[in-house]
């Protein structure tokens, strides 16, 4: 049965995904694929399928935001998608992680309301620790550095009191923020599904958000180069399982 929003069926859909929220960024992952095909489009979400070291890969876009990342993580789930890690982007709140630097979610801060539609603010939300492991080891390999921990996702990067909120969660230790690991990690664990997510930072803590993300799209920037690195982690923690 073809999905409504994200338009493939079982057909196309392997059990391993990497997800993204910019459509470009999917373009970009399933430019690291062999045999690359694209599937379909429709608003958020663009698909591709291909293989990564002998094995199956479909790659997704789901936009912004806790709601949009559910229905596609839904939608997938029924055409067969077991492992999900998102190749996503989120802004530092400690001091010292920079531009284009990568974070691997050990778990996340449930600040999107996403999530809470399926289970109360006390459910946890935490990583598949063997994809978590498995990115670790490729960046190890390849002596890259990371950092690892919790992440805080949230629905709203223009809160009057933004700044506040950040200085908060950075003396609890958490590394950054962006507004969809957390109900990825949720929602997944309730369906019995493994879930990662590799962030890579566009915004310096206490830095201006639209700066840090209008220099995203500069193909020579730290940022674009952390992009790739993460897409590659995300592939080959995929493919080592």
């Amino acid at each position: 049965m073809k999905q409504p929003h994200i338009c493939v069926d079982e057909t196309q859909v392997s059990e391993r995904v990497v997800l993204c929220g910019d459509p470009a960024r999917a373009d970009r992952i399933a430019d690291l694929l062999e045999d690359k095909e694209f599937l379909a489009e429709n608003r958020e979400y663009r698909l591709f399928k291909g293989t990564f070291q002998g094995k199956d890969i479909t790659v997704s876009s789901c936009g912004i935001g806790a709601p949009s990342l559910i229905i596609a993580l839904e939608e997938l789930r029924l055409c067969g998608a077991k492992s999900f890690i998102r190749v996503g982007s989120c802004g530092a709140i400690q001091h010292g992680i920079g531009l284009g630097e990568l974070i691997l979610a050990e778990g996340a801060v449930r600040d999107e309301g996403g999530s809470h539609a399926y289970v109360s603010a006390t459910y946890p939300a935490l990583a598949s620790f063997e994809l978590v492991g498995a990115m670790a080891n490729y960046l190890n390999a390849q002596n890259k550095p990371f950092y690892s921990g919790i992440v805080r996702s949230h629905d709203s990067f223009y809160r009057d009191d933004e700044l506040e909120i950040c200085h908060a969660w950075n003396k609890k230790g958490v590394l950054g923020c962006d507004m969809e690991t957390s109900a990825l990690f949720t929602v997944g664990r309730l369906r019995g599904l493994r879930t990662a997510a590799v962030l890579n930072n566009v915004v310096l803590f206490e830095e201006d958000i639209s700066e840090g993300i209008a220099q995203y799209v500069d193909s020579e920037s730290a940022t674009m180069e952390g992009e790739t690195l993460a897409s590659l982690a995300a592939l080959h923690a995929l493919t080592a399982q």
